[in-house]
């Protein structure tokens, strides 16, 4: 065996030593969730639960609440009169009646409407004409939520008190929202003390750090919420596209002849390992305890983008001492399909079916806990 040999194969291997104690250095992902006061796997209820209620309205929420999940998680915007609200469309036109109650300002966005012309509209009904199978009379004439009601709804249940997860919805349309946000959680005592300990024998959600989680897809807005709350668990949500990683292929949907957005989605990749990578490690830097990526689902459909949950990926971001919280998956095989490759939790509009995926089945079933909601 040569010397040079000998010295490029002690090089190599104290190299893959080095990188191996650095990985090990790192918290196991478990430990991570624990510390920070975050359930492990999370249930994130998309919206609320929000496959078998309008989404982002009271019925969602306390349904969501009352099967057991983790995170309540909310879409922020902030009304002309300077409200913070739930919606997660820029327009009010595909969950709202905005046509017929306010014809000449259907177009405009949300934030052009105050809060109590917000109010009278109907935000329910849409859902019983888009699934008629799911479809019930109490959903009409449900209302936008602000805020402060959602708090409401996620203190409401003596039994179960879930978390908020909360995302800052094109921030740039709302200077200052991030410091609104921090001044409405302070005023309702959402916000722990920095050196809050949790108490060992409960499960984090509702109390500790974990009570609130503080997600965007804006690098700006990252930093915004960091400087504004240091000690809230913040995740830097995840896409291969425009602001976020960058594709390995230039070619739009309009020019890939691709019928639907699902199957040109699932083929766009980062534009190289390290390009995936630098996102991952710009999270951290900037304070972040996590990522949020998309995935590809079996099915396709209009929730499917890009693979970011590759087993590589979630090992990669694990290495680096952070947590991965994958959207928005409702079946079963997807639930496995992510889980086998290593992530931490999932954003789903079915709570219910991944409670049980999880085995921990709701106290009661869908239909019951809507109906003892008075839906």
């Amino acid at each position: 065996m040569s010397a040079t040999f000998t010295k490029s194969a002690l090089l190599l291997g104290l190299l893959l030593g080095l990188s191996q104690a650095q990985a090990a250095s790192e918290p196991s992902p478990t430990a991570l969730a624990s510390g920070l006061g975050i359930p492990h796997p999370a249930v994130i209820a998309h919206r609320g639960a929000s496959f078998d209620a309008p989404e982002s309205t009271a019925a969602a929420y306390k349904l969501a609440r009352d099967l057991g999940a983790d995170y309540l998680e909310l879409d922020l915007q902030r009304s002309k009169d300077g409200v913070l609200f739930a919606l997660h469309d820029n327009n009010l036109q595909r969950t709202t009646d905005v046509a017929s109650k306010f014809p000449e300002r259907k177009d405009s966005p949300a934030n052009a409407f105050t809060m109590a012309e917000l109010k009278t509209l109907d935000a329910g009904s849409w859902f019983n004409t888009a699934h008629p199978d799911r479809a019930r009379p109490s959903y009409a004439g449900l209302k936008i939520l602000t805020l402060d009601e959602i708090i409401d709804i996620a203190q409401g249940n003596s039994q179960h008190k879930p978390g908020l997860y909360i995302e800052t919805k094109e921030p740039k349309q709302f200077p200052g929202i991030e410091h609104d946000l921090k001044q409405k959680l302070q005023t309702r005592g959402w916000l722990s003390p920095a050196g809050s300990k949790l108490a060992k024998s409960e499960l984090a959600v509702g109390q500790g750090k974990g009570k609130v989680i503080l997600q965007t897809f804006e690098k700006n807005s990252l930093e915004l919420l960091q400087k504004e709350m240091p000690q809230v668990p913040k995740i830097l949500l995840l896409w291969v596209g425009e602001g976020s990683i960058e594709p390995q292929s230039t070619v739009s949907f309009a020019q890939s002849g691709e019928k639907d957005k699902a199957a040109y989605y699932a083929k766009q990749q980062p534009k190289d390992k390290a390009e995936f990578q630098r996102w991952v490690d710009y999270a951290k830097t900037q304070g972040a305890i996590g990522t949020g990526p998309s995935a590809a689902l079996t099915q396709g459909g209009d929730q499917s983008y890009s693979d970011l949950v590759q087993p590589w990926m979630n090992q990669y971001t694990h290495d680096q001492g952070l947590l991965v919280h994958v959207y928005t998956i409702d079946e079963v095989v997807d639930y496995q399909k992510v889980m086998d490759a290593g992530v931490d939790g999932i954003f789903t509009n079915r709570a219910s079916e991944l409670l049980k995926f999880y085995k921990r089945p709701a106290p009661a079933s869908v239909a019951q806990v809507l109906q003892n909601n008075g839906y």
